[in-house]
């Protein structure tokens, strides 16, 4: 059904896109090297003497101290002498944090101007139509799933009846709470691709397991339906027998009377099944209106109850039950019984064509859609934190099919990323995950896997307190100060994992982790082990300090990375609109920007 629409938000232009890429890639370029460094080799590499001249203290008290609005205006300008202030040129130390987390501050997705709010988007999607009222996902899912499948479910709708589909390929899809969520809420078609057979199968166990709910709170509903009315019918009874008696004293007869009281009776109890009697008394005809409209509005209840629940189950699981209406029913209950029956139709028609499919299959950039869904039509792209290169093909699938005609893309796992310049040695006809864009190609750029591990870590959730591992960080560092002094190891394809958490002191921790690297803790005594501990224990602010810097820069990374895919989207001529929109809390969900894409109305 079409209806008029705003138009869409402005949109950054590509020159401005390339210009904030261009701002935030120079300053990553002098800070990079302080987050392409492991803090497993703060202590064996030297990483804070190479790396910061400032002491830990400094550091972390200018890190810690509000910072002054990093206007764009007043960065714009900042050139190759602003960084030299930042960083020695000579020894590429740092030098001036308050600079350091200025322009880091700056090269935030806030500071640079390059997110479209959602409000506005929203807004001119939706035109003359209302927004859907949401249903509450938190019984079914955690607070930030929840928070994330309600927010991005009403853009990626409003998209879709924008572009004017009903169809909707969810990619990474996982568990399926994004696409049975959008199938059941807004009657849309969804396909969730995922390439682990395990999340598959989980989505089609989950959807079993709502479908038992289900069928109990369908069973429940009737039980409680019931027996209100059997107790507000008792109510009606005792109700009359008071007001008949007040009737009695009036001069009537008293057979007569009794006759009224009891046709006052039954009609209370059965307002309209065709019983005819002699009573005038209006009072009767009252009740049975008070009883028809309670017993409306007690199944207008039900019913809203039942749509509740349908709103946040997946299509498939609604069974349909028939219903049979015995001959001595109540009229009114007769309505109640077809007002249902027409609900459990429309639960039934809509589930014929708006379901929700897991399908399994790894996507590729060269991935054909077609053979994987074989009634494809127009639709659109819709990935909920798609991990590593998965965000990035999403993009090119976009841009290359016909059939996509929008996209709705967040991303997370950075460090899972395919870079082209990390491995020069790699295949030239590969296809990577980054950079997509023509700047950053002919740039060779690159950011490293430390450095995209960094992207990950989640400055707002630091900002409100919730503090850095330090001590298990700083376990695993003079760890590897054992390992290589001790043993000669400096490389090793086996993982500590999360010993730290299983372990009851330093020492235990130590020889747990050995055996976890196959190496012999017979010849290490207790003695040694605390005597790395306490040579490095006056150190621990250095490698606090060194990752608040880690984390201050992380904002930076996940701009580069996410102005990439802006870019590369505004390079394509058949877009008609794209751009960066943050979509969630960040202490909730830290990974919460979305890139959007519509495709021109000619490619419709």
């Amino acid at each position: 059904m079409s209806r008029p629409a705003l138009a869409l938000p402005l949109q950054l232009s590509p020159a401005a896109a390339e210009s904030s890429l261009r701002r935030v890639s120079r300053f990553l370029a002098r800070a990079l090297p302080l987050c392409r460094a492991h803090t497993v080799e703060f202590y064996t590499r030297g990483l804070w003497d190479r790396l910061v001249a400032p002491r830990p203290a400094a550091v972390l008290e200018a890190l810690r101290r509000p910072l002054m609005e990093a206007s764009g205006a007043a960065a714009a300008g900042w050139g190759d002498d602003t960084f030299s202030k930042v960083f020695c040129e000579n020894s590429e130390k740092l030098i001036n944090v308050h600079l350091f987390a200025l322009a880091a501050k700056y090269c935030s997705l806030s500071n640079l101007g390059v997110c479209t709010p959602l409000e506005d988007v929203l807004e001119a999607l939706r035109g003359d139509n209302q927004g859907t009222t949401g249903v509450k996902t938190d019984e079914f899912m955690n607070n930030k799933k929840s928070h994330e499948v309600q927010v991005m479910s009403e853009l990626v709708v409003n998209i879709a009846n924008y572009c004017d589909i009903k169809q909707v390929i969810d990619i990474g899809s996982g568990k399926g709470y994004l696409g049975s969520f959008l199938s059941v809420q807004y009657n849309l078609k969804v396909y969730g691709i995922d390439s682990s057979n395990i999340n598959t199968n989980g989505a089609h166990e989950r959807n079993r397991k709502l479908k038992k709910h289900w069928r109990a709170y369908q069973s429940r509903g009737k039980a409680n339906l019931k027996s209100q009315r059997l107790e507000k019918a008792n109510d009606r009874a005792v109700e009359s027998e008071i007001k008949c008696k007040a009737i009695n004293e009036k001069p009537l007869n008293n057979d007569s009377s009794l006759q009224s009281q009891d046709q006052m009776a039954i009609q209370d109890l059965v307002p309209s099944c065709g019983f005819k009697g002699t009573a005038t008394c209006e009072m009767s005809k009252q009740n049975e209106a008070d009883l028809v409209a309670w017993t409306q509005s007690d199944e207008s209840k039900l019913s809203e109850e039942v749509l509740a629940i349908l709103n946040v189950l997946p299509a498939d699981a609604v069974e349909v039950s028939s219903s049979q209406c015995n001959c001595g029913e109540l009229c009114e209950e007769e309505k109640a019984r077809r007002k249902m029956a027409s609900l459990k139709a429309n639960v039934s028609k809509s589930s014929e064509s708006n379901l929700y499919f897991p399908l399994t299959s790894r996507i590729t950039a060269e991935t054909e859609l077609s053979d994987i869904i074989t009634d494809l039509e127009d639709c659109m792209m819709v990935g909920l934190h798609t991990c590593g290169d998965l965000a990035a093909n999403t993009l090119r699938i976009f841009t290359a099919k016909p059939e996509i005609k929008a996209v709705c893309s967040v991303g997370c796992c950075y460090h899972l990323l395919s870079e082209q310049f990390e491995n020069q040695e790699g295949c030239p006809n590969e296809v990577w995950g980054f950079p997509l864009c023509q700047y950053l190609k002919d740039k060779g750029w690159c950011c490293g896997r430390n450095a995209r591990m960094s992207a990950c870590l989640a400055l707002e959730r630091v900002a409100v307190g919730q503090m850095l591992p330090t001590e298990s960080l700083f376990y695993r560092a003079v760890l590897q100060v054992i390992i290589e002094e001790i043993y000669g190891v400096t490389k090793s394809d086996r993982h500590v994992g999360k010993t730290f958490s299983k372990s009851s002191s330093f020492i235990d921790y130590v020889r747990k982790s050995l055996k976890k690297l196959e190496l012999d803790d017979s010849k290490l005594p207790d003695s040694c082990i605390m005597d790395y501990y306490e040579k490095y224990k006056h150190r621990m602010n250095e490698l606090e300090a060194f990752n608040m810097l880690k984390v201050f820069l992380a904002p930076c990374i996940e701009v580069l990375i996410l102005l990439d895919r802006l870019c590369y989207l505004k390079e394509q001529e058949n877009i008609a609109w794209s751009g960066l929109v943050k979509l969630f809390d960040p202490v909730k969900s830290p990974r919460c920007c979305a890139v959007i894409a519509l495709k021109k109305q000619s490619c419709f």
